[in-house]
């Protein structure tokens, strides 16, 4: 077993990683955006949604992580709704 300190230059490294694909999961957001502004498609589509988090779910090796990963997923999409809102908002030609 490692030391604390071991243990936690690993989960630092973890983060960084997950940094990582956070900052692309959200310029991916952007791009979503551009193409639902380009085709009057709204931003929340809810069943796209419920499908993603039980994709997620499925790929989970310990199921007892299920509610965690649910959360986790719910607040990356409510993220990245909320860079769409306003990717599209700047898009949309004042009224």
């Amino acid at each position: 077993m490692q030391d604390l300190t071991g243990l936690r230059a690993s989960l630092d490294a973890v983060d960084a990683e997950l940094v990582r694909l956070f900052e692309r999961r959200m310029a991916l957001a952007g791009e979503v955006a551009a193409y639902k502004l380009a085709h009057g498609l709204p931003v929340l589509d809810a069943d796209r949604e419920a499908r993603v988090l039980a994709s997620r779910r499925a790929m989970l090796r310990d199921p007892a992580l299920a509610g965690a990963c649910d959360r986790l997923f719910t607040q990356l999409m409510a993220l990245s709704r909320e860079a769409q809102t306003h990717v599209i908002e700047e898009g949309q030609p004042d009224a």
